[in-house]
């Protein structure tokens, strides 16, 4: 039930986790729409981080002229968590205080609502936006920035190609998804990639290779393979991590499974072998339209809610509609479809 009781003058936003393009369209969608309800608007700074040690700012419609194309986020951003102490949670609850602050729109990925989650639990109003690259949020069917991160990797793949081609290499392309493999699978599909693995699905590195053999026989003299980096063998049970350090939500760095893969095809099919690693280079750049007018939505509707007195809830995409949920059911992973998984190993 809306709480309506609740009198909002001020709202804070958020931009906590890995960066990604769309950032600042949310961040203009917030203010200009908040203007039109008469309610101002304080930029935390650098996520949840920001709010814990005060680092906050105004932002008036003319802080928020000319980002709509923008990449990255004008706020910065952190992977914070302000739970982690309860000396960093009674700071965070008294800077709330402090800065006059009655509602908060959080803007992230599954650690940036968990923590809006726990905010609404302590009775503090909250509205969380999906945001991911990885788009691995069950609650809405598309986050914003995964358009954009899907492009870049499709058009990677395509440059792949022409160079694959000419030396008749095997390419193998390693991309961002920790548990989700949703990055490799479109942007795969999209590129024509030749095998595709996933976390949702441990490989073979045998049966990879034995399928890259089969297409050098039927005279294909090149091949290109896009792996997620949270991909794993079946003879593994961890993750190829680059460091052994943890965030503070607990997550390793990934990233070496392509190296690995791609030295066991080089020995195994006896075709030169070449690995690119994209890593940050996905979260970079202006967001393509989809992902701008996705995240105009989403920043409307949130300020709606707010105004409507809707709180504990994430706006989500259903179908053509922008709709809230409750954020509890909004924080757990979303896996590729197999059917959608299985479509694609036609083409391998």
């Amino acid at each position: 039930m809306a709480d309506t009781t609740r009198k909002i003058k001020t709202i804070g936003i958020l931009t906590g986790g890995g960066d990604c393009p769309g950032l600042n369209a949310v961040i203009r969608a917030v203010v200009k729409t908040a203007h039109l309800y008469d309610y101002s608007v304080i930029g935390i700074r650098n996520g949840w981080k920001g709010i814990v040690e005060g680092e906050v700012e105004p932002l008036t419609e003319f802080s928020v002229t000319g980002i709509l194309p923008k990449g990255g986020t004008i706020l910065g951003t952190s992977r914070t968590n302000p739970l982690k102490s309860q000396e960093q949670t009674q700071q965070m609850l008294s800077n709330l205080k402090r800065f006059g602050i009655d509602a908060v729109v959080a803007v992230g990925g599954d650690d940036t609502l968990s923590v809006a989650t726990r905010l609404h639990q302590m009775n503090i109003p909250v509205v969380g936006i999906p945001k991911t690259i990885d788009n691995d949020l069950s609650g809405t069917d598309y986050t914003f920035g995964f358009d954009t991160a899907v492009s870049i990797v499709t058009d990677a793949i395509d440059r792949l190609h022409t160079t694959a081609e000419s030396h008749h290499r095997i390419m193998v392309l390693e991309v961002m998804g920790r548990h989700a493999g949703w990055i490799a699978t479109i942007a795969g599909i999209a590129g024509g990639a030749d095998q595709i693995l996933i976390p949702e699905v441990p490989f073979d590195i045998d049966d990879v290779c034995e399928g890259l053999k089969k297409r050098r026989e039927r005279g294909k003299k090149f091949s290109i393979v896009v792996i997620a980096e949270g991909a794993k063998p079946t003879d593994m049970n961890t993750f190829v991590t680059a460091s052994s350090k943890v965030d503070e939500f607990g997550h390793e760095q990934l990233g070496g499974i392509g190296h690995l893969l791609g030295r066991a095809i080089e020995e195994r099919v006896g075709s030169e072998t070449r690995v690119t690693v994209l890593g940050h280079v996905q979260r970079g750049g202006s967001p393509t339209a989809h992902d701008r007018v996705l995240a105009t939505r989403y920043g409307v509707k949130a300020v709606q809610q707010i105004h409507e007195g809707n709180y504990g809830v994430m706006v989500a995409l259903h179908g053509d509609k922008i709709v809230p949920i409750p954020l509890s059911d909004a924080i757990t992973q979303k896996k590729v479809d197999p059917e959608l998984y299985e479509m694609a190993r036609i083409f391998y």
